[in-house]
């Protein structure tokens, strides 16, 4: 007799999320999941709510209403550290890095503060240089450095927390055509490295190439999910974001 296989659990659950600032509701009721392994993307025009939802699930903000479930667990109102030490790392849409720090020094801060308690820190940080191909630039202070290399600062130092869960806020706005194209090769290796990535992203090229799924927010609502063909052939989404340009393109 065969036996029936269950089918993975979801890595991150988020539940009937709804955040509302003062009666300024920038999310009503979102629900999505992701398995583990995946690379999910969240798009949407801006307002939409997407980086609101980042904030959330990383415990910067606590919702209104609803959860957010990772692995099992119940993270709704985490401190941001606890979160991290969960396993859920993220970038976001300003880039934060600390400019007056080296770039060795902002991603020892990322291993410190995704460890607790020390161990295994500088083996940590060599890695994540040699990953992130910022070695040539360890002993560089930050503030030296041009936007693309300041976004992979910040991409590493989230990856030296040694996420399960990688949350990228538009890492790859402001960078031309070539710096897109590293970008999309680094968030692919980081996967393939076993870590599950959910991207904020407005360059479609590069998204709809990376992502096996897509959710789409519109004023605080989840408006679609789909493969990357079905999200483009979608007459809302081409409605309210990407455009009847974009479609005929």
């Amino acid at each position: 007799m065969a036996t029936l296989r269950s089918a993975p659990l979801a890595l991150l659950e988020v539940k009937g999320v709804t955040k509302d600032f003062g009666g300024l509701v920038a999310l009503k009721g979102v629900s999505m999941e992701m398995k583990q392994g995946e690379i999910v993307g969240l798009i949407g025009p801006n307002g939409a709510g997407k980086s609101t939802l980042f904030d959330i699930i990383t415990g910067i903000e606590r919702p209104t209403a609803g959860s957010v479930v990772f692995d099992g667990t119940d993270i709704t109102g985490f401190k941001p550290y606890d979160v991290t030490r969960m396993g859920i790392s993220r970038t976001f849409q300003s880039v934060r890095p600390f400019l007056n720090y080296t770039v060795e020094e902002n991603i020892r801060v990322g291993a410190l503060f995704g460890k607790g308690d020390g161990k295994g820190v500088e083996e940590q940080v060599s890695q994540v240089l040699k990953a992130t191909d910022l070695e040539s630039k360890r002993d560089s202070r930050v503030m030296s450095l041009p936007t693309e290399q300041r976004k992979l600062v910040e991409v590493a130092r989230a990856l030296a927390g040694s996420p399960r869960l990688l949350l990228l806020d538009e890492p790859m706005a402001g960078l031309n055509p070539s710096e897109v194209g590293d970008f999309t090769k680094l968030i692919h290796e980081v996967n393939d490295g076993g870590i599950s990535v959910l991207i904020v992203e407005h360059v479609m090229k590069a998204i709809m190439g990376i992502c096996k799924r897509i959710v789409v927010l519109n004023a605080g609502l989840k408006l679609a999910e789909g493969s990357p063909d079905e999200i483009q052939k979608d007459s809302e989404v081409i409605k309210v974001y990407l455009g009847e340009e974009y479609a005929r393109s």
